[in-house]
């Protein structure tokens, strides 16, 4: 006799793999790879089609992956999946790493827009509580007065909103990164 829960169980962990799980069909080794590299396979550069649809088929998926690339069992070749397994997980990560070191590089430029800005609008308030009455005060006044604040808005928008449009780039390379195994 099964116990009911124990199926419900079963049923949800099922179901469970099969979200986490892409499954992409190839011919053979070669649809996973650039036609134009003659590199050996460990080297060689990934083709935009199949990264194209690992975005596609990660896009939804929330936790950590695992990729399946599935090949007709006749052209299995466990040496050459070895390093084509170990040449995607290099690939995941290595532009893990350059995402993440570009959407940080964003946000530095973008702090340091914010900051400039902050310095540019606290002078200008400054020069606005004395009585100067020169006029290349009032031209450095007029001049740092909308240049702090464009400083101060594009540094905000490097921040929250440029960052943000490389983000999903990140995620992707992220997740693959850190896919617990490629099949």
């Amino acid at each position: 006799m099964v116990n009911e829960e124990s199926d419900g169980l079963i049923d949800s962990s099922i179901e469970k793999i099969k979200e986490v799980n892409i499954s992409l069909i190839i011919n053979n080794y070669n649809d996973i790879f650039s036609s134009f590299d003659p590199r050996p396979f460990q080297e060689r550069a990934l083709s935009d089609d199949f990264l194209q649809e690992c975005k596609r088929a990660a896009r939804e998926k929330q936790e950590a992956l695992e990729l399946r690339i599935l090949i007709p069992k006749s052209l299995r070749n466990q040496r050459e999946e070895w390093k084509i397994k170990k040449r995607l997980k290099d690939h995941f990560e290595h532009h893990s790493k350059i995402e993440e070191r570009e959407i940080g590089s964003i946000k530095r430029e973008g702090y340091s827009w914010f900051a400039l800005g902050t310095i540019f609008i606290l002078a200008v308030s400054w020069l606005h509580t004395k009585e100067f009455n020169n006029f290349a005060i009032t031209v450095l006044s007029t001049m740092l007065e909308p240049a702090g604040w464009f400083s101060f808005w594009e540094g905000l928008g490097k921040v929250f909103i440029i960052s943000r449009e490389k983000s999903p780039e990140y995620e992707f390379y992220k997740k693959m990164s850190k896919a617990d195994k490629f099949c």
